[in-house]
């Protein structure tokens, strides 16, 4: 009555949970015996403005190149050749820049929607085993057990990769992010901008509609925010112009705004002896930097390359396979979260000697690229062991 109906059950069937499918499928003679669970599986309507999902994506040199490899690199992307550091009111700020690292560009913005469709189309071809519905992960004897919909899903393990919050270690910002987009006077292909600021990290990203559109992540306190989302539209452009300054030009409003709360969640990725946390179930970061899908895709990548030889072999024992992919994955994790999460708050203190002292740090890694290259390859790629 409980033999396992699936070799592994993937509870989520977003980027990293649909990313992880692919690339076990890959690896197996039996791809039917994944199954992946989640709400939907068809694009939405980007026409309709209460379906489409507003989000840009910023992805690294290394999850494009997993994605392309998968087949699932969406049409519509803006390269990021050069990202620009810096800080308002304060000395100093630094470049980084494709030509540095070797390769062709730092990273591409794509549409939430856009990317999920092109997983979603790659996994009609591959065979896996779709189940429509909203997964919770129970108790199995023996087995890994999910309910979905009342109804129990058994495999020989199981991974979340879901909305499910992990639980460990929290930390609230005091900070929402507002989402906008802009069309700016004077573009610069390529560039993306971060620039702290006393409230926290503000934003601009070249986007997949036009070199002179951009997309903003701006973070401020909630109230700040919510002050920001209910100004006018030339209000809220003069706000943003001198807040950023005038290295685009002028910045004009285009669309809707949006507010999404900000905090860091870090849980286990060893859940039970036969089920995984990846991806926003195993860690939710602060967006500066853009690095939470970039970390949970090499969650993906590197679960896939732990289970390969057990799934050539799929009536023996996983836990050893989950236990050093648990390992393994704890360098890179904890520094990509160490890096988030200390950022904002750093440039954020509203001391002066701090802020100085922020401002020499940015100077120095723009006139000494040995300093500079450790953060641009952990940016570009995630840290390799």
């Amino acid at each position: 009555m409980n033999t396992p109906a699936y070799d592994i059950a993937i509870s989520g069937a977003g980027p990293v949970g649909t990313t992880l499918a692919l690339l076990l499928a890959a690896r197996t003679e039996r791809p039917e015996r994944i199954a992946l669970m989640g709400r939907r599986f068809t694009p939405a309507d980007t026409s309709s403005h209460n379906e489409a999902d507003p989000r840009t994506l910023a992805l690294n040199y290394g999850s494009r190149v997993l994605l392309e490899q998968l087949g699932a690199w969406p049409e519509d992307a803006a390269d990021i050749t050069t990202v620009h550091v810096s800080q308002r009111g304060r000395l100093g700020r630094t470049l980084i820049r494709h030509e540095e690292l070797g390769v062709a560009r730092l990273g591409s913005v794509v549409g939430y929607d856009a990317v999920l469709a092109s997983l979603h189309l790659a996994l009609e071809r591959s065979g896996i085993t779709r189940l429509e519905g909203s997964p919770s992960l129970s108790h199995g004897v023996g087995c890994a057990e999910f309910t979905l919909d009342g109804q129990p899903v058994r495999s020989v393990l199981a991974v979340q990769s879901d909305g499910v919050r992990p639980q460990g270690i929290a930390r609230q910002y005091g900070q929402n992010a507002l989402l906008a987009m802009v069309r700016v006077s004077r573009p610069r292909p390529g560039w993306a901008f971060e620039r702290f600021t006393a409230y926290g990290p503000l934003a601009f990203l070249p986007h997949p509609q036009g070199d002179d559109i951009y997309g903003v992540v701006w973070c401020s306190p909630p109230a700040e925010a919510s002050r920001l989302l209910h100004l006018t539209q030339a209000e809220f452009e003069q706000a943003l112009q001198s807040m950023f300054g005038d290295r685009l030009g002028t910045l004009h409003c285009i669309g809707e705004r949006h507010i999404f709360p900000l905090s860091m969640h870090a849980g286990p990725l060893l859940l039970t002896p036969r089920a995984v946390a990846i991806g926003n179930a195993a860690q939710t970061l602060h967006p500066v930097a853009g690095q939470g899908l970039n970390l949970g895709l090499r969650d993906a990548a590197q679960l896939s390359q732990a289970l390969a030889p057990w799934l050539a072999c799929p009536d023996t024992d996983p836990q050893p396979s989950l236990a050093r992919f648990a390992r393994s994955r704890r360098p890179d994790r904890w520094l990509t979260a160490g890096v988030t999460d200390i950022l904002p708050r750093v440039f954020a203190t509203q001391n002066p000697l701090v802020e100085h002292a922020c401002g020499l740090a940015l100077l120095a890694l723009d006139l000494l690229p040995p300093l500079r290259a450790p953060l641009a390859r952990q940016l570009l790629q995630g840290l390799r062991i």
